[in-house]
C-alpha cells in the first residue's frame, strides 16, 4: 500500500533511490488512471525538491499516455524550469506544445500522431500531409499562442514557412490543356 510506504519513508531512513522509485511508480499509476489532482497532491507532498524533480523527470521519461505526458511537462516547466538544462527545457517545452496540439484533435485521432508529440512541427506537417485542414487551423492557432515569448527551437516563422511550403505544393499540380472539338 503506497500510503503505508510513504509514511514509513517519513519515519525511517529510506535510500533516496527507493523513495524516488516508490513515488515514481505511484505517480505513474495515478496518471494512467487519469487522477491528475491526486498526482499533483503526491508531488506537492514530496518535501525534497531534488526527489520531486527526479520523480517527475523519470516519470516523463517512461513515456506515459498523452494526458500524463502533458501534465508532467507542464509540472516540470512550472516548478523546475531553472533546474533544467537548456536542452532538457527545450525538449520538455516541445513535448508540452506537441501534447497541447494533440489534445485539440478529436480523441480517436490522437493515437495516430502521439509518436510525434515531442515534435510539434512534425505534428503540423503530418496534419498537412493528411489534408486535415480544420485540424491544422486549430493546431496553428494553438502553437501561435504557445510560442508567444517562448524559445523552444522553432518560431512562428518556421510554422509560416511550413504552411507556405505546403500551400505551394497544393497549388503546384500538373494539368494539360485539352483542345475543344467542334
Amino acid at each position: 500500500d503506497y500510503e503505508l510506504c510513504e509514511e514509513c519513508g517519513h519515519l525511517y531512513p529510506v535510500p533516496r533511490e527507493d523513495l524516488i522509485n516508490l513515488h515514481r511508480e505511484h505517480l505513474l499509476h495515478l496518471l494512467e488512471m487519469g487522477d491528475m489532482e491526486e498526482a499533483l497532491q503526491l508531488l506537492q507532498r514530496i518535501e525534497d525538491p531534488g526527489i520531486c524533480l527526479a520523480v517527475s523527470e523519470q516519470s516523463l521519461d517512461q513515456h506515459p499516455n498523452l494526458a500524463a505526458s502533458h501534465f508532467l511537462a507542464d509540472y516540470l516547466t512550472a516548478h523546475f524550469y531553472a533546474n533544467l538544462t537548456t536542452a532538457r527545457r527545450n525538449e520538455i517545452q516541445a513535448l508540452y506544445m506537441g501534447s497541447t496540439v494533440l489534445l485539440t484533435l478529436p480523441e480517436l485521432s490522437r493515437v495516430n500522431y502521439y509518436h510525434l508529440s515531442s515534435r510539434p512541427l512534425l505534428v503540423l506537417e503530418q496534419l498537412l500531409m493528411n489534408m486535415k485542414v480544420d485540424w491544422v487551423a486549430v493546431a496553428v492557432q494553438t502553437l501561435h499562442q504557445l510560442l508567444a515569448g517562448q524559445e523552444v527551437g522553432f518560431t512562428v516563422e518556421d510554422i509560416d514557412n511550413l504552411l507556405s511550403k505546403y500551400a505551394e505544393k497544393a497549388l503546384n499540380f500538373p494539368f494539360t490543356l485539352k483542345e475543344k472539338r467542334s
